[in-house]
């Protein structure tokens, strides 16, 4: 029982790491032109990520189910998946760089299951298909979308004055940031639903993974939590050190980046909020001409992306071997 009790904890614990890590996702844009004042943006975010999150719990079934072997799942396993997730978020919060909450947890269950049984113990058809295929086509959707999305909108105010379009459209941000906010909330809260439901599997504490109403109001609490508490570095970063943004390209990019999320929670796909809102920013900048974009940040951040899966697999299996060594 206090094993079980300790995951909980360390799972909410991420879940709240999650919340500040992502909290950029929602409102850096927001920020950064000012639609909004840093407190009420996370203020706000907070609110939406928590109604968010009690939407549906398809994608919590898929991290639950779809990843790893159920008949291999055991506690230490799910402990050392959370803290080789955290130590990774952890790491690039500190340096300020927007990798994935979700691909961190999911490559923390991949590293553990091999460190505990070897290569049989993974459902590599689910990693490929709801994972490793969705983190390659979410950031291409995103930015596409994005770009589409912003020259429509260039279009629809092309003989407009700049001035009355910049105050119309940072009056709408306030409702794209509370879209992105709570999609957010309806995609990444699940993965921690989708983590305690697994340990309450191992455990015996349920016969078969059905995420409970508990589990899924804690989860929403952690992650609103955590998002109240903001991720200043990395909302800094995708505020500003990727484009130059005004009203109309924030406006753009959050609606383009929470319609893209939206679909792939109503198809239970734990893709990533940070890789998609990046990618629909640069899409957005490419609007105005290629080199509005950052591409040295844009770099960085993709080599976290590429890393995020393999590095947080790495630190779960070291930890599984330490944990193993104790048990």
């Amino acid at each position: 029982m206090a094993l079980l009790v300790t995951i909980i904890v360390i799972a909410l614990l991420f879940d709240y790491t999650n919340g500040f890590h992502d909290s950029a996702n929602a409102i850096a844009t927001s920020v950064s032109t000012r639609a909004l004042s840093p407190r009420v943006a996370v203020g706000m975010a907070a609110v939406m990520n928590f109604l968010g999150a009690f939407i549906s719990v398809k994608v919590a079934t898929t991290v639950g189910k779809g990843i790893v072997a159920a008949g291999v799942v055991s506690q230490s396993l799910v402990l050392a998946a959370l803290i080789g997730a955290i130590t990774w978020n952890l790491i690039t919060w500190r340096f300020g760089i927007p990798s994935s909450s979700s691909h961190a947890l999911i490559g923390g269950l991949v590293g553990a299951a091999l460190a505990d049984v070897g290569l049989h113990s993974v459902l590599w058809r689910g990693v490929l298909d709801k994972v490793v295929i969705p983190m390659v086509m979410s950031p291409m959707i995103g930015f596409f979308v994005a770009f589409f999305f912003m020259t429509l909108l260039f279009w629809m105010v092309a003989r407009a004055p700049a001035a009355p379009v910049n105050r119309w459209f940072r009056r709408l941000q306030p409702i794209s940031a509370a879209f992105m906010a709570f999609s957010h909330g309806t995609n990444d809260a699940q993965k921690t639903m989708g983590i305690i439901t697994l340990a309450l599997v191992a455990a015996g504490r349920l016969s078969s993974f059905a995420v409970p109403i508990w589990v899924i109001a804690a989860s929403a609490t952690a992650m609103g939590l955590g998002t109240l508490s903001g991720g200043w570095r990395i909302i800094h970063t995708l505020g500003s050190k990727v484009i130059k943004l005004d009203p109309i390209h924030g406006f753009a990019a959050e609606t383009s980046a929470a319609s893209v999320i939206t679909v792939a929670t109503h198809f239970g796909l734990p893709i990533s909020t940070t890789h998609t809102i990046t990618s629909a920013i640069m899409g957005t900048g490419a609007t105005q001409r290629l080199s509005a974009v950052r591409w040295g940040v844009a770099g960085n951040i993709l080599t976290a992306w590429v890393l995020t899966l393999p590095a947080a697999a790495a630190v779960a299996a070291a930890a599984y071997l330490v944990i193993s060594l104790f048990s």
